[in-house]
């Protein structure tokens, strides 16, 4: 987690925790998600989520509503003035920090190849890279 945290880049020009960057991550991929759905995809407690979408919200990426459905829920977008800017964040490939944590750079491909086939396997039809 922490090398892939390593690559992602700061959103919006915002210098953002990548542990909140991660949040930033999984509300690009699935918008209009509960906040009890972000903290189940990430694993990251439920107090450490909402202080990540609170932080969001201040930084711009990110806007939230109640859901109609259930008023008690809210609801975590992107925030649509931002949405070029956070394109990047779920488009950055993890070769090079994965390079850097390597002692051995020539394992490279078969440790990338490794990768996929567990994003695969744990997000099928998700997005891998």
């Amino acid at each position: 987690m922490k090398i892939g945290g390593s690559a992602l880049p700061t959103a919006g020009g915002a210098s953002l925790p990548a542990s909140v960057r991660s949040v930033l991550v999984d509300i690009v991929q699935h918008p209009g998600s509960s906040i009890g759905e972000i903290t189940a995809r990430t694993g990251f407690p439920q107090s450490h989520v909402s202080a990540s979408i609170a932080k969001l919200i201040e930084s711009g990426d990110v806007v939230t509503d109640v859901d109609p459905a259930d008023r008690r829920r809210t609801r975590a977008t992107v925030n649509p003035g931002a949405a070029g800017a956070l394109l990047v964040v779920t488009d950055t490939p993890v070769d090079d920090a994965v390079a850097e944590a390597l002692p051995d750079p020539a394992a490279l491909p078969e440790v990338l190849a490794a990768l996929e086939t567990l994003a695969r396997h744990l997000n099928p039809g998700g997005r891998h890279r």
